[in-house]
């Protein structure tokens, strides 16, 4: 499936610039005339919207948060990654399965075996082409989401929790070293485009 069009994941810790390079990334694949489409996790979807809503606000034990995840990731997969990468589409999604490692397994605890599961379950043989993780010291981030207005649950979450996201994050990163691109993002937006760009033209060949 994924020789017919490419799937981009990007991740990082919260407050480490992905919006940020988003927008570099729609523009430079329009400007190359690429069929591309930006989606995120979790939501994607009508429904994963709505429970993206819940899992961004509601309070709930840490495996009711993976499985609800998982479910709007399902809907995602079938309504929007899959057909746009048969139809030959790079697919770039803000988070995938990744961050559920990272926030649920590193973050809140839950058993990995469980999560191996669902993404057994859920994703199949399907897996990014090329992640693209925003890597970022907590102090920093954290520095970062004190200028947000609006935080969501995860956001609010203490040092030590954020600090289990990034060493979850890198340690997916050293293990998955063949799609993973770490990004450090207390370099300049000009060194870090390059960087993408340059893993873009690798990718995209």
């Amino acid at each position: 499936m994924n020789n017919l069009g490419k799937f981009i994941t990007l991740e990082g810790v919260d407050g480490a610039g992905k919006t940020t390079h988003i927008e570099f990334i729609k523009n430079y694949l329009s400007d190359l005339g690429i069929h591309y489409v930006m989606t995120r996790e979790p939501g994607g979807t009508l429904l994963g919207e709505r429970l993206r809503d819940i899992l961004l606000h509601d309070e709930m034990t840490p495996e009711t948060e993976t499985m609800l995840m998982f479910a709007a990731r399902n809907e995602h997969i079938d309504k929007v990654i899959r057909p746009n990468l048969l139809s030959g589409a790079v697919v770039i999604s803000d988070r995938f399965t990744d961050a559920s490692y990272a926030y649920q397994a590193g973050g809140k605890g839950v058993k990995e075996e469980k999560i191996d599961i669902l993404k057994n379950w859920v994703q199949g043989s399907l897996q990014p082409d090329l992640t693209f993780l925003f890597d970022l010291p907590v102090e920093i981030s954290m520095e970062r989401l004190k200028k947000t207005k609006n935080l969501d649950k995860f956001e609010r979450e203490n040092k030590n929790f954020h600090e289990n996201i990034r060493k979850k994050y890198l340690m997916l990163a050293n293990a998955c070293a063949e799609r993973f691109v770490v990004l450090d993002s207390q370099k300049s937006i000009e060194e870090i485009q390059c960087q993408i760009k340059l893993k873009l033209d690798e990718a995209l060949k």
